[in-house]
């Protein structure tokens, strides 16, 4: 009697990346974060940044008299997006949200929560990130667009209808729109790394808005590592940045769009490769 063993080596299958459960991780935590964000108690800033320009429009139109400037319209309001809108509510907003998506947990004395969890850190920063630019983009999307609205159909109502509906209206506005989201996205990574980073991020905070400030006193090698210099190369209508601006033909769409992602892209894996690195002390 004999006794065969079948000797065919078996091949052996290594496990791919879970992608499937780093999916669904991302999805729960950016369920939580976006209710936090939006309805937590450090949110009444993001919606009074995200009001004052719908509430300076609104009183313009209430308290100055009518003019017959509808075609300067366009240019008025790339004024007020560039100035107010783009450097003052999207960035300090920006700065806001995304800079206490992991300081603020700190402050809280939570994040650890997070932490002792079994997921990845990359997952954690991917699942914060997604809410912060959601609420971000959300709230600054609506303020960029009642804005806009809220200029022209007030007065001219005639007018505004023929230019939205048969016009250049309702691509200027999604122009601007994607600007903002644009923004939201080259920001938001930005501060997120300064909010891993710095004990006290109000500091980064004012030494990269005066670094996007004086962006058009810059020689044109330096122009180019800002967020600032991309955006105004999207603008529909350019603003004249004034007589002592270093001229710098803007960067083309089908740079300006890939560059500013990519280097979103490098930031956020900086962002990953500081979080495997951080160690929680609620006492500092």
């Amino acid at each position: 009697m004999s006794l065969s063993v079948n000797t065919v080596p078996q091949k052996i299958t290594k496990p791919g990346l879970p992608w499937g459960l780093w999916f669904q991780q991302i999805r729960a935590i950016f369920n939580l974060e976006v209710g936090k964000t939006f309805l937590g108690k450090r949110s009444f800033l993001i919606y009074l940044l995200a009001v004052l320009p719908i509430f300076l429009l609104g009183l313009i139109v209430l308290v100055t008299k009518p003019a017959n400037n509808f075609s300067r319209l366009a240019q008025i309001y790339s004024i007020i997006y560039s100035v107010l809108i783009l450097r003052t509510v999207v960035f300090f907003g920006c700065a806001w949200i995304f800079m206490n998506l992991f300081r603020g947990e700190l402050v809280d004395r939570s994040l650890h929560y997070y932490f002792l969890t079994p997921l990845r850190r990359e997952v954690l920063i991917a699942g914060k990130y997604l809410s912060g630019l959601v609420t971000s983009v959300v709230l600054f999307g609506l303020t960029t667009t009642i804005s806009l609205l809220l200029l022209y159909f007030p007065r001219f109502p005639a007018e505004s209808s023929r230019y939205f509906l048969d016009g250049n209206g309702f691509a200027q506005l999604l122009t601007y729109l994607s600007i903002t989201t644009l923004a939201c996205i080259g920001y938001g990574a930005f501060f997120l790394v300064v909010g891993l980073f710095f004990r006290n991020p109000i500091i980064p905070a004012l030494v990269l808005y005066g670094w996007e400030f004086i962006n058009f006193l810059l020689p044109p090698v330096l122009k180019k590592i800002s967020v600032i210099h991309y955006l105004n190369s999207l603008m529909p209508i350019p603003v004249s940045e004034g007589p002592f601006a270093v001229v710098v033909d803007p960067t083309p769409i089908w740079l300006a769009v890939p560059g500013l992602l990519i280097v979103t892209l490098l930031v956020l894996i900086v962002a990953g490769l500081r979080i495997r690195r951080l160690e929680i002390r609620y006492g500092d």
